[in-house]
């Protein structure tokens, strides 16, 4: 579970392999104590909460993004190495 990025305390991630359960493209968040799982490039939540400033800032991050979390989906489905995607700034 390669960590793709990381900002303002969020830490997200891409599992390899993760094709099943949600049966589309998503990523996984952790902030502190929670973590949430959310499609891209649409930013809906499928699973899970963080804070709703957090979820905010993550959202934004998948927006400018979206091509990039894309690429990196098709590569981890495949049980390849994403890439580092450029935190939020």
């Amino acid at each position: 579970m390669p960590a793709i990025s990381m900002f303002y305390g969020i830490i997200v991630y891409m599992y390899f392999l993760d094709n099943k359960q949600h049966k589309l493209p998503h990523i996984h968040a952790k902030y502190q104590d929670h973590e949430v799982v959310v499609a891209i490039p649409e930013g809906e939540v499928l699973e899970g909460e963080i804070p709703k400033a957090q979820m905010k800032l993550l959202q934004a991050w998948i927006e400018l993004h979206k091509d990039e979390l894309i690429a990196d989906w098709q590569l981890a489905v495949t049980g390849e190495q994403p890439y580092k995607i450029e935190p939020l700034r």
